[in-house]
């Protein structure tokens, strides 16, 4: 997607050799027809795998999670980091770390929203060192349903997640991969 390529070039902003900041992409604020094309892309790589549902993570995963499960025709899950007074008793909990938040939170799902028939697609923002990730898709295992595939907007490659899901054997695909951050500047793959 070159067009992800450009605007990342243009408008991120390197924290550090480990941390990317895309706050008018993809983190606090949105563009809507780049998020329609991307959840398309996502559409168009995982049109065949007969997925029932898309699943993210609250909150930066949404919007393109949302753009996927429009595209394709089916209903989209996130998983939420805290309880809420209306949250289901009986649901779905994994801790995971956070790389980018720097601790450790909880990945909440309602059991009555996962079950044995679905074929879910997981659509993430960004994948660093996988914890989400893998928190998520324990979730969807312990449901019982079928990971149907992992798309993630931008892969940072230096980074463990995306070669750990690979190796076991999900379908992963990522839109950009950026394999460094050295020197205040962004390398793509």
């Amino acid at each position: 997607m070159d067009i992800l390529k450009e605007r990342i070039l243009r408008e991120a902003t390197v924290v550090n050799s480990g941390v990317l900041k895309l706050d008018s992409l993809l983190n606090h604020g949105v563009d809507p027809q780049l998020t329609m094309e991307m959840g398309k892309e996502f559409a168009r790589r995982f049109g065949d795998e007969h997925v029932t549902k898309v699943i993210t993570v609250e909150s930066s995963g949404i919007p393109v999670a949302f753009a996927t499960a429009l595209t394709l025709g089916v209903p989209l899950v996130f998983a939420r980091r805290k309880k809420t007074l209306l949250g289901d008793a009986d649901a779905y909990i994994e801790r995971v770390p956070s790389f980018t938040k720097g601790i450790v939170t909880d990945l909440i799902v309602s059991r009555h929203l996962l079950d044995a028939q679905d074929s879910v697609l997981f659509i993430d923002d960004i994948i660093a060192n996988g914890d989400a990730a893998r928190g998520l898709l324990k979730i969807v295992e312990q449901s019982g349903a079928k990971v149907a595939g992992i798309g993630i907007v931008l892969e940072k490659s230096f980074q463990a997640g995306g070669k750990a899901l690979r190796e076991l054997g999900y379908k992963f695909e990522s839109l950009v991969k950026i394999s460094s951050l050295e020197d205040n500047s962004i390398t793509f793959e």
